[in-house]
């Protein structure tokens, strides 16, 4: 997978709340090999690291091409951010496009602290 990197970031005695948002993810299906389309929100209270937005678009570039199924994608997402810059609380929110009449959501959180959603 690309390097995600990180910045320091400037405010780390403030919880404050970050938003990104990917309106144009793709992978494949593992099971048809079709595409999948959808979007992915990152939201997070940053502690010392700030993700890097340009190193954030090339890693979600290479979920393009792998089969991998939603509720996988939106975990596997979680666990490398988090891994990468520690943050005080993350969730991850994968709203996938239609398919044969269905549309899906997946949200998996990151609280230690047990804040909650910020919906």
């Amino acid at each position: 997978m690309a390097e995600i990197e990180v910045f320091e970031n400037k405010y780390p005695d403030r919880d404050y709340f970050i938003s990104h948002v990917n309106e144009e993810y793709t992978s494949v299906c593992p099971k048809t090999g079709l595409p999948d389309f959808g979007k992915i929100t990152i939201n997070y209270i940053p502690d010392k690291l700030c993700l890097e937005l340009k190193s954030l678009k090339y890693y979600f570039l290479e979920f393009r091409d792998k089969g991998i199924f939603y509720e996988t994608v939106v975990n596997r997402i979680l666990d490398e951010l988090v891994n990468k810059c520690h943050p005080r609380y993350m969730e991850i929110i994968g709203e996938f496009s239609k398919r044969g009449g269905m549309n899906s959501t997946v949200t998996s959180v990151y609280d230690p602290q047990h804040r909650g959603s910020f919906k």
